[in-house]
């Protein structure tokens, strides 16, 4: 899978691109079919410790996959939202064998 990280108002430092990449990596072992990901981490400006955004598209064969969550961390944004799309594509595989 092509994984494409893109930062917004800040540089992502080595580390954080490579646990995002090892955490994708782990969805081909629930749907074998994902193209590619698009990840981006954004930093709000407001005065609240929860400002870190991280929006992942995911894109598979029927239509992509979209998720965003707001977090203190990325390295937790990154969590939540591949456990979020693991559920989905578990979904999305079910779907797709009922109707092989």
């Amino acid at each position: 899978m092509k994984v494409n990280l893109q930062s917004v108002n800040f540089n992502a430092d080595r580390k954080l691109i490579d646990f995002t990449q090892r955490k994708l990596d782990k969805l081909d072992t629930y749907f074998d079919k994902i193209i590619y990901a698009d990840v981006y981490f954004k930093v709000q400006n407001t005065s609240g410790k929860e400002n870190k955004i991280t929006e992942i598209l995911l894109s598979v064969p029927g239509g992509d996959l979209m998720v965003k969550k707001t977090c203190k961390k990325f390295e937790e944004c990154v969590d939540e939202c591949v456990g979020s799309l693991q559920r989905q594509l578990i979904k999305r595989k079910k779907k797709l064998s009922a109707y092989a």
